[in-house]
């Protein structure tokens, strides 16, 4: 079998030596005569697999002490929701960073529960850049400031990291693990599994532990982070098998890839690589400020459009799998998440410039 460049967006792809480790364990883990699957939760074994996956991610990542790692379900769009629930409790308004459609999503999810500030937006501009430090207006009530580091969809990334004296919340899935990050500096972050993390059905939430307790009453216990830290993210079944594979791809990072500075490098380089093909093309274009481009998702246009549905299937004759741009914004998106490498950038690059010599 030969496997071919995926460059979805998610559920993206996964390293090979995980999904290879994971093959060799899918029926027997470690002499147990079953797959992990099929372990009960709360089972030593487990128990054991959750607790490296933490040890290892608190490693990556450097979660100080007074943090909390709780492993939930429902996307991070259920954060959307769970981001006010649990931050409103001692009243306040939640305040808000638009940049794209997903930071978008948030916004609507807290007007509907309690109403917004928004306190600085790049919609105008046509979201090409995100607002300047020095734009963000806080309400004078502000109880938080959330924003999305990098929008998935429209491949747009801030270059810096707010400045607030209220708790700072960032949506980081898919941006999280691709390069070293002060935990300290933020409340919450929170990201979906299947970009950087693993497969789809698990989400990280990491919580500074002095905003647990502070939820709205009518907070469903499922919604409630200080229900899931106070119970080792047990209150229910988890998705044990995502978070088994979660925990072996911070094992890829820390040993295989020699931690997040270097995984930082080889992102810096890969996207350096596909971004640098589309500059000095005149049959390609990227609308992002430079400043604001993202690492992870790069979104680009052939100058006709007429030739999109060729350079797809083409594409993925050639073994380059999901190029297709978000259906609300078309186009073409190459996701170059840590699974990626380098060799499948050069091979996009290398199918970029022939087909720009046959259509150009």
């Amino acid at each position: 079998m030969t496997r071919r460049y995926n460059f979805c967006a998610g559920p993206a792809a996964l390293p090979t030596p995980v999904l290879e480790r994971a093959r060799e364990e899918l029926l027997d883990y470690r002499g147990r005569g079953l797959s992990v699957m099929e372990m009960s939760h709360r089972s030593p074994e487990f128990t054991a697999i959750a607790e490296a996956a933490e040890a290892n991610l608190r490693t990556l990542l450097r979660i100080p002490d007074n943090y909390r790692v709780l492993f939930m379900q429902g996307g991070a769009t259920m954060q959307f929701a769970c981001v006010p629930l649990n931050l409103l409790g001692g009243g306040g308004t939640p305040n808000y960073l638009d940049t794209g459609i997903w930071s978008g999503k948030a916004i609507k999810e807290a007007d509907h529960l309690a109403g917004s500030h928004l306190a600085a937006s790049s919609r105008a501009g046509g979201y090409v850049d995100v607002p300047a430090s020095d734009r963000i207006a806080l309400s004078a009530d502000a109880a938080y400031l959330h924003y999305c580091h990098n929008e998935t969809i429209g491949g747009l990334a801030y270059d810096y990291v707010p400045d607030v004296a209220v708790p700072l919340v960032c949506d980081m899935s898919s941006s999280i693990l691709s390069a070293p990050l002060d935990v300290s500096r933020f409340g919450v972050i929170y990201a979906g599994a299947q970009k950087n993390i693993g497969p789809a059905g698990l989400t990280l939430v990491i919580v500074r532990d002095d905003l647990l307790g502070r939820a709205l009453p009518q907070t469903p216990s499922l919604l409630d982070w200080k229900v899931y830290a106070d119970n080792a993210s047990m209150i229910n079944t988890p998705p044990t098998y995502a978070w088994y594979l979660a925990g072996l791809v911070f094992e890829w990072l820390k040993d295989d890839i020699g931690g997040l500075e270097a995984m930082a490098a080889i992102n810096r380089r890969k996207a350096a690589t596909l971004y640098d093909a589309i500059e000095t093309s005149d049959f390609y274009s990227n609308p992002i400020a430079p400043a604001n481009r993202s690492l992870m998702n790069v979104p680009f246009v052939l100058a006709d459009e007429a030739l999109n549905d060729t350079f797809l299937g083409e594409a993925e004759a050639a073994g380059l799998l999901n190029l297709r741009g978000h259906r609300s914004v078309g186009g073409m998106r190459a996701s170059l998440y840590n699974a990626v490498g380098q060799q499948a950038v050069e091979a996009l690059v290398a199918f970029m410039g022939d087909f720009e010599q046959r259509h150009g």
